[in-house]
């Protein structure tokens, strides 16, 4: 428990044994007065230096305010009375920081589990210098540095692995409990833990631009992106408070002096009493502390289970999706090309692979690495120059002085050079040497190995339509669409097109739903943007994606959306809860309150118990692992 939980418990113990003592010790008068007086100031002072504060910043219609005025008045009608009867002051001021105590335990115990989750910033990197390894700050390390990753450690920048094997603890980073098999040649992310080999990793990112940092960087950013929830209760608690007030005041003054104008008697000290009961229940702490707790609860569950959720408004907004579109490369494939046949035409099928692996050789699209895979030998540059890159078509290079072209059939028609059609299902590559049709090469994807259980966990869901975009060719699109029973597919198309496609999509879908669209490339950054909550695939997407995207998967499994649109839904149903159960017991005990019917221990239950119960269902949006 921290010092200032530990601290408020022992004066809530003090307060209580007091209230509790001066009820049985016969003691009358000023002295009585004081002690009780004494009991109220070790329970309530940060109360009314708060209040007091709040009067001074012009910022006074606060909750601090409420207790403050409430409790003072009971005070002072008890002396007005002479009842020697400070009891219910104290009581509702003890009952208030017993909650507030609560209230603070379980946000604490929230932020330790996200911190407990996000425990993956590293402390230090190491880097061998003169045979000795040497501690540094990772933000000292430099792009292409040589660091040392030993046995318990975490990796601190994004790296691919020069020498060693291990087992990597991917759990902090992804939510999957089993380990990661890496060697040479691997790419790893900051915040693994190295679990058995000694690693040597040349970094390819600086420490704010890894992993570990981009994720730290939106989980603290998350909470200040309010949902429409949250805004509402900020822009509510503004204008009723205020309210609340003037009806005390009112509550107050209009009985008695209508009861002057009539003859009868005022009853001041009655409708005082009243007026202070009212203020005491309308004290909106359970809407104002439980639905910020419930949203950044759903974040920090969401977080355990490898999904990052940039924000409040961002987990609304997932909850009312009903459509959900996927790039079909890196997202429901692995975005692992094989060449599966070589179709050659004028040359040997070696030199028409060797033609477009070099020709290639420039890119770092999937496909291009699979080519250069195939080609298995080392790619010399100094034989490739001139290469131009024709979106969405291929490119062109010359290789050892001869013009080849590299691409699909859009690419040979604009050449003008004829080619033959292929009835092989996959990717296929047209190869064309001086203008001349050299032959072509199929290249196909590996579909996820749960990609098809993915979409039908999204249908259970109440995903209501799934659509799949790609730049594919019509067959392959098909035939992967079918194969996972993907409600609509769309072909053939270029960046831009993904954009044109989402926007029709946007305009036939009702109103109340929403559209995520999921993706992976560099290139699909303004679909994400577009759509009304994009969602990345983190492990393999790449930066530009990364940052579009309001919701980051963090190992690129597909059957995480669906658990994230539940998540969001079960955060969101919480809030509804919480805010019906509050207003609802709030107005039913603020008429009880008016009426006379309620007391102040009745007003004390209305505002602590209300508030504790909303925080304990609050505090259920972090379990979701079973969802």
């Amino acid at each position: 428990m921290k010092k200032k939980q530990k601290k408020m418990l022992v004066r809530i113990i003090i307060a209580a044994l007091m209230l509790v003592v001066l009820n049985f010790i016969p003691v009358g008068g000023w002295l009585r007065m004081l002690l009780y007086l004494t009991a109220y100031l070790i329970i309530g002072y940060d109360i009314l230096m708060k209040a007091g504060r709040g009067i001074l910043n012009g910022r006074m219609f606060d909750e601090n305010f409420l207790m403050a005025i409430a409790t003072i008045g009971a005070i002072a009608l008890a002396v007005y009375e002479k009842s020697g009867d400070y009891n219910e002051a104290i009581a509702v001021m003890l009952f208030y920081q017993i909650g507030e105590l609560f209230q603070s335990y379980a946000v604490g115990k929230s932020r330790k589990n996200i911190s407990a989750l996000m425990d993956i910033r590293p402390d230090y990197a190491n880097i061998e210098r003169n045979g000795i390894l040497e501690q540094v700050e990772p933000d000292e390390v430099s792009i292409g540095s040589m660091i040392i990753v030993q046995p318990g450690e975490k990796i601190p920048i994004d790296g691919v692995i020069m020498e060693g094997t291990s087992s990597l603890n991917t759990s902090a980073l992804t939510g999957e409990s089993l380990p990661r098999e890496v060697s040479a040649k691997d790419a790893v992310i900051s915040g693994c833990i190295n679990l058995t080999g000694v690693l040597k990793i040349q970094t390819t990112k600086e420490f704010g631009e890894s992993t570990v940092s981009k994720i730290l960087q939106l989980v603290e950013e998350s909470g200040s992106r309010k949902s429409k929830s949250e805004n509402f209760i900020s822009k509510f608690a503004r204008v009723y408070t205020p309210a609340v007030c003037a009806a005390a005041l009112l509550l107050a003054i209009a009985p008695p002096l209508f009861n002057l104008i009539t003859g009868a008697d005022a009853g001041w000290a009655n409708w005082l009493y009243r007026a202070l009961i009212f203020l005491v229940i309308s004290c909106p702490c359970a809407l104002v502390i439980s639905i910020p707790l419930s949203f950044f609860a759903g974040i920090g569950g969401a977080s355990k289970e490898g999904i990052l959720i940039k924000g409040s408004n961002y987990m609304e907004t997932l909850s009312k999706t009903r459509m959900v579109v996927f790039d079909k490369t890196g997202t429901l494939t692995q975005g692992v090309f094989e060449v599966n046949g070589i179709h050659h035409n004028t040359m040997e099928e070696s030199e028409l692979l060797e033609y477009a692996a070099l020709a290639e050789c420039a890119s770092s699209h999937p496909i291009s690495k699979s080519l250069q895979r195939a080609y298995g030998k080392e790619i010399d540059r100094s034989r490739v120059s001139d290469i131009e890159e024709i979106s969405g078509h291929g490119l062109t290079a010359r290789v050892d002085g001869h013009t080849v072209a590299a691409g699909n059939l859009k690419l040979m028609k604009q050449l003008g050079i004829s080619c033959e059609e292929c009835h092989s299902i996959g990717t296929i590559i047209h190869v064309a040497v001086d203008d001349a049709y050299a032959g072509h090469i199929v290249i196909s994807d590996i579909e996820k190995p749960n990609a098809k259980e993915a979409i039908a966990a999204l249908k259970k869901a109440g995903v209501e339509k799934t659509v799949m975009l790609t730049g594919d060719s019509k067959r392959v699109a098909e035939k992967v669409a079918a194969e996972l029973s993907v409600d609509e597919v769309h072909s053939e198309l270029l960046p831009a097109d993904k954009v044109t496609e989402v926007e029709k999509l946007l305009k036939t879908k009702p109103a109340s739903s929403k559209l995520a669209f999921v993706g992976d490339g560099i290139n699909d950054a303004p679909v994400l943007s577009r759509a009304d909550i994009g969602i990345a695939m983190g492990a393999m997407g790449s930066d530009a994606a990364i940052e579009a995207a309001d919701v980051v998967l963090m190992d690129d499994d597909p059957m995480k959306i669906a658990k994230g649109i539940k998540i969001s839904r079960k955060c969101l149903s919480i809030v509804y809860q919480n805010i019906v159960f509050a207003l609802v017991i709030k107005f039913a005990c603020l008429g009880l309150g008016a009426l006379g019917i309620a007391n102040m221990w009745f007003a004390i239950f209305a505002d602590v118990g209300v508030m504790v119960i909303a925080v304990l269902n609050a505090i259920r949006a972090l379990r979701v692992h079973n969802l």
